[in-house]
């Protein structure tokens, strides 16, 4: 069994050693407190996530990675969320499945896991029967992973980048890929092929999304290339057209657009060409601040 103390953290791939249960910070902005900003029904995941009922998403303060343009910057820099205790998560977990969810959506869960699991333990033994979705950026840490066996059914994963410069350049991680790459293999392992009820709503599998950067187009063919040739109809892809730029970016100007239409349609029609068939696609106006959700305590 593996297992990790908040001693000496090294729950993610930073492995920064952060004292966290003396209330010391890791990289991820957060000390040993259980720290959440949103607890609500969502509508705006992938369809097999969201269905018409709504994700049971709760959103986690912190983020051991760190994106440049993280649309969720409220909360992974900014630290906006409310200290509780294990037993109310298993409370909110329950609360969402009262309120209809499909299922437990974990957002940026990394650097909660132990917390995370005591809470599905406890929830579970008062009438919790929802899949658990684990929500992630991908660059994630195998040994973590392994203590979720069992806990988690469905993990809904980034893969962001192929090239290391990019990683350093916007995520200040070099070692992405590499990381990223043995994470999702860890969880094609753990739960396999996908399963749906007859509603179409996922109870087993992988979902890796991709967020289409501007002026990465070529990372992102590489990107959907690999995950393609590499697990085939096994998992799912989920390809993002919604970068939206929060403010200017003086250290990336580049950063400082939405992707086009014409860039878009070229990484889809590329999917399209070698093959994937287990997608989705997003259409209309999704590249917009109305798709963030306000993290102002709902649900906490």
């Amino acid at each position: 069994m593996v297992s990790f103390s908040l001693k000496d953290c090294t729950l993610c791939p930073r492995e920064c050693y952060a004292d966290r249960a003396a209330g010391n910070k890791g990289y991820c902005g957060a000390t040993g407190e259980l720290k959440v900003a949103r607890a609500a029904l969502h509508m705006w995941e992938e369809p097999c996530i969201s269905g018409e009922e709504g994700s049971g998403t709760v959103f986690f303060s912190g983020c051991a990675l760190g994106c440049v343009y993280c649309q969720n910057h409220s909360i992974s820099r900014g630290l906006a969320g409310k200290a509780i205790t294990i037993e109310r998560l298993a409370e909110i977990f329950l609360e969402l499945q009262d309120k209809g969810a499909n299922n437990i959506n974990l957002v940026t869960p990394s650097h909660y896991v132990p917390h995370i699991i005591e809470a599905i333990k406890i929830s579970r033994g008062k009438g919790l029967k929802l899949p658990v979705v684990y929500n992630c950026s991908g660059y994630e840490k195998v040994e973590t992973l392994k203590l979720l066996e069992g806990y988690v059914d469905v993990y809904l994963p980034d893969f962001k980048y192929m090239s290391d410069a990019l990683a350093e350049r916007y995520s200040n991680c070099g070692d992405y890929f590499a990381v990223a790459s043995k994470a999702i293999a860890e969880m094609v392992g753990q739960v396999g092929e996908a399963r749906f009820d007859e509603r179409g709503i996922m109870q087993k599998g992988v979902i890796v999304r991709h967020l289409t950067l501007p002026g990465c187009l070529e990372d992102s063919k590489r990107v959907i290339k690999y995950l393609h040739e590499t697990y085939g109809d096994v998992i799912f892809l989920s390809i993002m057209n919604q970068y939206t730029p929060m403010t200017k970016n003086a250290a990336c100007p580049e950063l400082d657009r939405r992707i086009s239409e014409e860039e878009y349609e070229e990484l889809v029609d590329y999917a399209i060409s070698i093959g994937v068939v287990n997608g989705y696609i997003q259409e209309g106006e999704t590249a917009s601040e109305s798709f963030i959700p306000e993290f102002n305590g709902e649900g906490v």
